[in-house]
């Protein structure tokens, strides 16, 4: 930290209780009084510097005793100790800690150059022009000591200097600044090496992120801080610079946010009352960007938390429920869930804010031009379409708020219907969520469960959720039997599949190819199903092949039987086709061999052309 040394005389002040002594040898012959503490001291030094105390000096001079009070001085009796020391030339240090004191004090004192010079406003200007607001933690310092100095560094324009140095240097990246640079703690040469005490040691700095100044500007009082925040944002710098630094100042400051989750190493200062953190809250909803994106879902999550339990205004609170709203796909199920805050606890989670902020996501994607793709279009996408991933948010919602018997049937419906119905590929998400609150709600009437089950669509259930449901008996039964009829059809229409696609091997490639293809695309809800269709229609033609294959072996070893002769006919045939056939008729029943025979052998040869063709398509389609 830069400094400047003043005077050349030894100290002669001393302290004794809540007064000064100045140890010249001369008997005293002013005291000045600032507050609590006296100053006794001698009036040829004071007046020689000042104007103002040469004023009062003279005011005092036809009393016995000469007392003069200074209540009204910038800085008090720490301001006025160091200008004593100055008037008598006694050595003091001009520093970033002390010098605003200084420049108020002898601004209210009249120390100009008129009465003498180099006198204390010249020195104190040049130290704070030349070398204070040159660098970035001395002007940092010095504002940090105008907030007791208010309005005297308010009229001397040293706030205005030092958040103009301030934000002119945060705006601009430190890995261009000129050499040497001096900024925490590192010194470069002109390659870009570190230098110690000038000498070059090789080493390669590390970069300066943007973020670099959050954690010294966070020191700052709020109103310091919200005058940096607003320079900076009038000289262009990025709003998400602004966002993140606003970010990290409320997780210095308000406890809150980090009770829940670990939102990085921020030192945690708490230190402001309820009120105070509550003004803060609302004064940085303010400030924050409106973009989307700028600050994390979580973060949000966590101020709307922070500001429900601190029972902040309801703008406040609208506010942060729009902004969450405009990125509600980017926020976790862990987030989502705000405790209810409110007296009556009416239920354990606040789904009124989440069926808010469900409203504002729904809005904002109408407005940018949100349509009501078909279920195919949805499914297909490469990627997860922020409607569908806010959509299965939800459900896992509903899942996690059903088990809460104090939740009422109309609230969850509310919630669970406000999705599209486009936005769901599958409804077992939704399956699962009123499956848990049926459990959780077991004395809901037969009307009430059914008017629940209506929310998903029965044709829109896995085959896995298919089989779970056929078998729920917390399901009203008519919709076990709505499950039943479509995974019966759902079944039948995938054989019937399966086999119009082995039936034209060149159709089949192009279509396994075009599933291959939205696989790789990432419609991975097509592909399960379509796989789940040929898997099953493979299987049910390798059973059929293998019960033809069998019904040809047998036919041939009758066929074989058939001409061992009339007395092994005669055993047999009532046997093996139960013919009732009288021992006598030997000439018929000779004649209904050959017919046998011929009959047999022509059935045989369209199995045998049949198992051929089955084992062509299965081979195709393998």
């Amino acid at each position: 930290m830069a400094s400047m040394k003043l005077g050349s005389k030894p100290d002669a002040f001393k302290r004794q209780g809540q007064a000064w002594f100045c140890t010249t040898g001369l008997p005293s012959d002013v005291t000045v009084e600032v507050g609590d503490m006296s100053f006794h001291l001698h009036k040829f030094p004071l007046l020689s510097k000042s104007v103002f105390l040469e004023r009062l000096i003279e005011e005092s001079s036809d009393q016995e005793e000469c007392i003069i009070k200074l209540n009204d001085i910038p800085g008090g009796a720490k301001s006025f100790e160091l200008v004593a020391r100055f008037c008598y030339g006694v050595k003091i240090e001009l520093a970033p800690a002390n010098v605003v004191y200084l420049r108020c004090a002898s601004e209210h004192l009249q120390m100009t150059e008129e009465v003498a010079e180099n006198n204390l406003i010249a020195q104190s200007e040049m130290f704070l022009n030349h070398v204070v607001l040159r660098n970035w933690k001395d002007s940092l310092t010095a504002l940090g000591t105008c907030d007791d100095l208010l309005p005297h560094a308010e009229d001397l324009q040293i706030v205005k200097r030092c958040i103009e140095s301030l934000a002119s240097k945060a705006t601009t990246d430190p890995n261009l600044f000129g050499w040497p640079i001096r900024e925490h703690g590192i010194m470069q040469s002109p390659g870009g090496s570190v230098l110690w005490n000038g000498i070059s040691t090789g080493a390669r700095p590390r970069n300066f992120s943007a973020d670099w100044w959050y954690d010294d500007a966070s020191s700052l009082s709020f109103p310091m801080y919200k005058r940096l925040i607003s320079t900076m944002e009038s000289r262009g710098i990025r709003p998400e610079i602004i966002a993140g630094s606003l970010t990290y100042y409320a997780k210095k400051y308000l406890p809150g946010l980090n009770r829940r989750h670990s939102m990085g190493t921020v030192p945690l200062t708490a230190t402001l009352s309820e009120v105070e953190q509550k003004n803060l809250l609302e004064e940085i909803d303010r400030l924050l960007p409106v973009q989307k994106g700028l600050a994390s879902t979580k973060v949000l999550l966590g101020l709307l938390r922070t500001a429900m339990i601190l029972k902040a205004s309801p703008t406040c609170i609208s506010n942060l429920e729009k902004r969450i709203g405009m990125q509600l796909d980017q926020a976790t199920l862990e987030d989502l869930l705000l405790p209810n805050f409110s007296y009556t606890m009416e239920t354990l989670y606040n789904v009124e804010c989440v069926h808010r902020t469900l409203d504002h996501f729904l809005a904002m994607d109408q407005a940018n031009g949100g349509a009501s793709p078909c279920l195919d279009d949805v499914m297909a996408s490469p990627s997860l379409t922020p409607i569908t991933t806010v959509a299965k948010l939800i459900d896992g919602y509903l899942a996690e708020i059903a088990p809460d018997i104090n939740l009422k049937l109309p609230k969850f419906q509310a919630l669970a219907s406000a999705v599209p119905e486009y936005a769901r590929p599958l409804d077992d998400g939704l399956y699962r969520a009123i499956d848990i609150y049926l459990k959780a709600h077991s004395w809901l009437s037969e009307a009430e469960r059914e008017q629940l089950c209506r929310l998903m669509d029965c044709q829109k259930l896995s085959l896995e959720a298919c089989t779970h449901a056929a078998q729920n008996e917390r399901l009203p039964l008519r919709v076990v039997v709505q499950v039943l009829f479509f995974e019966q059809l759902q079944l039948r229409t995938s054989i019937a599949g399966c086999l119009l696609v082995s039936e034209n091997l060149e159709g089949s490639r192009p279509l396994r190819s075009g599933i291959a293809t939205s696989g790789e695309a990432g419609g991975w809800a097509t592909a399960v199903r379509e796989n789940q269709v040929l898997k099953v229609g493979m299987d049910n033609m390798r059973m059929r092949l293998s019960e033809l294959e069998k019904e040809c072996s047998n036919m041939k070893q009758e066929i074989e039987k058939l001409g061992h002769g009339k007395s092994s006919w005669t055993s047999r045939v009532p046997k093996r086709f139960n013919l009732k056939m009288k021992s006598q008729m030997c000439s018929a029943q000779e004649g209904s061999v050959t017919e046998q025979q011929k009959s047999m052998s022509a059935k045989l040869d369209k199995l045998q052309a049949k198992v051929s063709k089955q084992r062509k398509q299965l081979s195709a389609d393998s």
